[in-house]
């Protein structure tokens, strides 16, 4: 008797239902971390970039530009520039006094040799750091200032200030700034400007650069002699061009990165210990500063001139020393780094441009660079899994081809047989839960059989009618071979289960329930259990609603991906998946490795792997071909092949022993289980790897090469696709959707994959899926 629900009353949810919202609900934390994860990946990406100037460089310099709005005093004035009071004013080195400073470091190689030149004569230096090395190389940096070195700004990606606006100039500097702090908890309020060199090379686009930063409390630093070091023209010429004239003192340039310094190196000594014995001392442009207070201060008490750098100031008069020439603006400012005693050493007021970051400044500084340590370990890395990715993508193809290739040319001999042919009854059990679009056109195409069989239908809880239409399908067509059998909803593992057990021959052949076979299908499949070592075969299946995007990108996946597999796997004898749509087994062999389990969402590969387990041969039928229909949305997909990968992962694990089998298990878990997890699990999840650094090529690197590299990749995909279609006679015209397929689906299916993978190291557990059904699949003369 049937019992109508009451009016006004909702149904309760089916046990199926509540169990899809569960593993819907399960799903979406999934999906946002592996969203996050690739955005994670990106933003490191775009981090490491921006440090090596691929993000966000621009490397034009400008030369020969007019100097009509500079100052005159200003073009002829000292190496030091400050805006004391908002008034431009120049601050000269002494007499018999060498300010050496050093451009575009810090460099591993370099910096460190520079440093031990230095810490060995007893000099001090200047150096003017890119903020993005500084990032990298943080432990220089802190080592440099512990020895008692200066530090100025020279920009955070070396850039030429003058094309820049004003937002990227404030940020070159704050960047700098909280590299600094992260790297030696200080800030500074020096500054050099890529490509600068002497005053009278200012002109009138990067004067209002250096008046804006004079506001902000930054001073200025040029050069007075330029080493050149640079050009490489020879120790001895660097050393002339670095030595000032007469007893002229000078900011002196040299260079410890940016290129090969071994000149420089070998250089520097016999610079120092020349200028040492022609009565030069050294110091710092804060040392420089201090002596130009001092000789001011004298003038104006009329004491004499103060031309020391020994131990005997206060720090807050070096402090105040440096504030006088002009570092009084918005700069972070705070205690000097070196102590806070009454008095201070030579070494603090050589290094009063600096400030001790305190605060947001020192946290944030420690968190860049924390973030640039993790770029600079995780971006080399991605490139050496990209090596290894795009080896085992071009070995996979290699193998695919030469194995396809034999194992056609062995199928398809004349001579080639199996054995006997098999020509008694089978079994085909076709599971169906809620089929009514479908199961007609399966019956159908089964009433075309060559091969005599039994159809068992086992109909799984369904709701929607799917056994009375099977029931009267099999009656219009005259079939007297059809069983219906109704169970409660368990599962498709259960229905094959109960058709295996309720099946009368010892062969049986599993399909679809929306799945419809060519007439000779079954004939052809069981022909190769004339052989009695195989307990298993897998058949050809084909995307019957092909003619749309989404249906055009899946049929290309069958014929290259799925095919091509098989036929290598058949040879390598580690089949792991017999598809659902078209398999066939002998019965006996499934009871004996206990049927159809519910362990994994995969019950076709569990089933596969224990066949092998089992000692049975599997292997791949090409000429038995079935037509299933595909899902016809995203979202369809997207579920149906994230079951597919959730549970080959899980069915991998529950037969992880196998590693250590002997014989046939022992084969498979070997062979075939190192090539699936390679083939199918992690080489499809580095995958995106390729194409992340390609769009990154593009856009920041290299476009034609990048391009070019892209194209030549699709180039072989589509050779080894024209070749499948070649080997399954299928028509070409379908590889015209490859560019696009692997534009969208892959990086659809990619993702398809990670969510899985973070779904299995969750823990989560998914339940099967009902697919929308069309119907649109019909007799397999009526889809070609």
């Amino acid at each position: 008797m049937t019992t109508t629900p009451s009016r006004g009353r909702r149904r309760a949810p089916s046990r199926i239902e509540r169990a899809a919202g569960r593993a819907a609900a399960l799903q979406k934390p999934r999906v946002i971390l592996a969203l996050l994860l690739l955005l994670a990946l990106t933003c490191v990406m775009l981090l490491d970039g921006y440090l090596r100037a691929e993000v966000g460089g621009d490397e034009r310099v400008r030369d020969g530009a007019s100097s009509s709005k500079v100052p005159d005093k200003v073009l002829n004035g000292g190496p030091i520039l400050t805006f004391q009071g908002g008034q431009a004013t120049n601050v000269s080195v002494p007499d018999k006094t060498i300010a050496l400073t050093f451009d575009d470091g810090p460099n591993p190689t370099w910096t460190p040799q520079v440093l031990k030149i230095l810490q060995e004569n007893d000099v001090p230096g200047t150096f003017f750091l890119v903020g993005s090395m500084v990032s990298r190389y943080p432990s220089i940096v802190k080592t440099l200032v512990e020895q008692g070195n200066e530090v100025g700004i020279h920009t955070f990606t070396h850039v030429d200030l003058s094309y820049q606006s004003s937002a990227r100039v404030n940020r070159e500097m704050e960047q700098t700034q909280l590299a600094l702090a992260g790297a030696a908890g200080i800030t500074t309020t020096l500054f050099r400007a890529p490509y600068s060199s002497e005053t009278d090379a200012i002109d009138n686009y990067s004067w209002p650069v250096y008046k804006k930063l004079g506001e902000d409390g930054y001073t200025s630093v040029f050069v007075d002699t330029d080493s050149d070091d640079w050009k490489k023209p020879g120790v001895s010429k660097i050393i002339k061009w670095a030595t000032p004239s007469g007893t002229d003192g000078a900011s002196v340039l040299f260079h410890d990165a940016g290129g090969e310094r071994s000149q420089t190196i070998k250089a520097l000594p016999q610079y120092i210990k020349k200028m040492k014995a022609k009565g030069y001392t050294f110091t710092t442009i804060s040392g420089v500063m201090q002596k130009d207070n001092a000789a001011g201060r004298a003038a104006r008490t009329g004491t004499g001139t103060d031309t020391g750098t020994g131990a005997g100031t206060s720090q807050q008069e070096a402090a105040g020393g440096v504030a006088e020439a002009g570092v009084t603006g918005e700069q972070p400012g705070g205690t000097l780094p070196n102590g806070n005693s009454g008095t201070t050493s030579t070494i603090s007021r050589l290094q009063a441009a600096h400030r001790e970051a305190t605060g947001a400044t020192l946290y944030e500084g420690k968190a860049l660079i924390a973030a640039v340590a993790v770029a600079e370990w995780t971006v080399p890395a991605l490139a050496v899994g990209l090596m290894v990715v795009g080896i085992a993508v071009m070995s996979r193809f290699g193998m695919m081809l030469i194995l396809a290739r034999r194992h056609y040319r062995q199928r398809n001999k004349r001579r080639f047989s199996w054995g006997p042919t098999v020509t008694r009854p089978v079994s085909v059990i076709v599971p169906a839960y809620n089929e009514k679009e479908c199961i007609a056109n399966t019956l159908k195409s089964l009433a075309q059989s060559t091969h005599p069989i039994e159809i068992i239908v086992v109909d799984d809880g369904s709701t929607d009618g799917t056994s009375e239409i099977a029931r009267s399908a099999a009656e219009s067509l005259g079939m007297t071979n059809v069983r219906v059998i109704r169970q409660e909803n368990a599962g498709k593992p259960a229905a094959l289960n109960n058709g295996v057990r309720s099946a009368s021959y010892d062969i049986v052949v599993m399909m679809d329930g929306d799945t419809v076979f060519e007439p000779d299908a079954v004939h052809q499949l069981v022909q190769p259990f004339a052989d009695p070592e195989v307990g298993a075969v897998a058949g050809n299946a084909k995307v019957g609603n092909r003619d749309t995007i989404i249906g055009a990108w899946q049929h290309i996946e069958y014929v290259m991906g799925f095919n091509l597999d098989r036929r290598m796997y058949d040879l390598l004898r580690c089949m792991p998946t017999i598809p659902g749509a078209i398999g066939a087994f002998r019965r006996d062999a499934v009871l004996e490795v206990g049927g159809m389990s519910e362990d994994t969402l995969a019950e076709d590969t569990d089933i596969t792997i224990a066949m092998h387990r089992g000692g049975w041969r599997v292997v791949y039928q090409e000429h038995a071909k079935a037509w299933t229909e595909a899902p016809g949305s995203l979202k369809q997909l997207w579920s149906q092949r994230y079951r597919w990968s959730y549970g080959t992962m899980q069915a991998l694990w529950k037969h992880r022993k196998s590693l250590t089998d002997k014989g046939p298990s022992g084969r498979f878990g070997r062979v075939g289980m190192p090539l699936v997890v390679i083939f199918q699990i992690i080489t499809p999840v580095f995958a995106p790897l390729i194409d992340v650094f390609t769009v990154y090529s593009m856009i920041f690197v290299d476009f034609q090469a990048a391009l070019l590299a892209w194209l030549a990749v699709l180039a072989i995909q589509l050779a080894c696709a024209a070749y499948a279609f070649r080997l399954d006679r299928e028509k070409y015209r379908y590889l015209l959707m490859m560019p696009l397929q692997q534009l969208a689906y892959r990086q659809m299916m990619y993702l398809v994959l990670i969510h899985s993978c973070i779904t299995a190291l969750t823990g989560g557990r998914l339940r099967w899926q009902k697919l929308k059904r069309t119907g649109e699949v019909g007799t397999p003369a009526g889809v070609n």
